[in-house]
């Protein structure tokens, strides 16, 4: 409990901080004037639906481990990649480069150094799946995570569901290629439905664990 108090100190006043900088003027284009909390509550019956963080260190120990991502990386421009229409009837839909494609004719280019974030609509409780090893959830394809990572310098990449690569996988090759990049993952990211599809900044607070390679994580969505 200790813990979680210090994160929530820690993004409150994060979140207070970046308010502070705006113009008093509300039209200026640096004023936010909503906070979206992203995060799942923490339910002690499915820990494994909570929303976290996964540090560059889960694939190689010589990259950062949580508490060793830089402080820069973690207040970013946020994407949120609205693929929902598309996973009605393919539970492991894969987010093409099409999808990309489509929010970039509508948004313009991602900003390089983003933090791009998934929206699927997937719920857990609409799975069949007896245990959490076998669900079936929708993630990116290989082709779509280069991308991101390669052309447009993304720090994270994000998603509703229990990872970035489409479930049950075995290998998880998006999340290797992902983190051998020095780019973080976040799982379990909610509320996707009431923050800024393009033009908001994210902040990203993880529990900031010594040498820990996976850690609960709080999301804000900061709107314009």
């Amino acid at each position: 409990m200790k813990t979680r108090t210090v994160i929530v100190g820690y993004v409150l006043a994060l979140a207070l901080f970046l308010f502070a900088q705006r113009h008093p003027d509300s039209s200026s284009p640096t004023a936010f004037h909503t906070v979206v909390d992203l995060t799942h509550s923490i339910d002690a019956q499915a820990p494994a639906f909570e929303t976290r963080i996964d540090a560059p260190a889960r694939f190689s120990r010589e990259l950062w481990t949580v508490d060793q991502i830089p402080s820069e990386r973690l207040i970013a421009p946020l994407v949120v990649l609205d693929v929902s229409p598309n996973i009605e009837n393919h539970p492991d839909y894969q987010i093409s480069l099409e999808d990309i494609a489509r929010w970039e004719q509508t948004h313009n280019q991602i900003p390089l150094g983003s933090v791009v974030i998934a929206r699927t609509g997937w719920n857990p409780r609409r799975s069949s799946a007896k245990n959490y090893r076998n669900l079936h959830f929708p993630g990116y394809s290989q082709d779509a995570a280069k991308f991101l990572v390669e052309g447009r310098n993304v720090l994270g990449l994000g998603i509703d569901t229990p990872g970035i690569d489409p479930g049950p996988s075995k290998d998880f090759p998006v999340r290797q290629y992902a983190l051998s990049h020095s780019v973080y993952q976040l799982e379990n990211v909610v509320s996707l439905d009431r923050a800024p599809t393009a033009g908001g900044t994210v902040v990203v607070a993880p529990s900031k664990l010594e040498s820990g390679f996976s850690a609960p994580v709080r999301i804000l969505a900061l709107a314009r």
